[in-house]
């Protein structure tokens, strides 16, 4: 009986040695494994900021182009702003120029008929 019993024990801590080995190369393998998704992870991170960095650096782009031509017409628009004003004020002068020749014209006809 005694002899039954060590050989049962025997297999059993063979057994279990068996399965922790079994566990320690399974947990070796979740190991690698977690190691290989962290690496993949991170590489899809720094893929990912490169890729937000170069968005961002195209619409800096673009939107300095635009408040450049922003500013472009915003200047074109206030130059015409003045011409306008100085076509106003010609027109006011020409306006007065011709009334006063019509004036002169007027009275010299006057004179003439008298």
């Amino acid at each position: 009986q005694l002899h039954l019993t060590i050989s049962e024990k025997n297999e059993l801590s063979n057994s279990l040695e068996m399965v922790q080995k079994e566990l320690q190369e399974k947990e070796r393998e979740m190991i690698r494994e977690i190691s290989e998704y962290q690496d993949k992870l991170h590489k899809a991170e720094q893929d990912h900021q490169a890729a937000l960095a170069e968005v961002n650096q195209k619409n800096e782009v673009e939107i300095q182009a635009c408040q450049d031509k922003m500013n472009s017409l915003e200047h074109f628009i206030n130059s015409q702003k003045m011409e306008i004003e100085h076509l106003k004020s010609n027109k006011e002068e020409l306006n007065n120029f011709l009334k006063e020749a019509n004036q002169t014209l007027e009275e010299l006809q006057k004179n003439k008929v008298r």
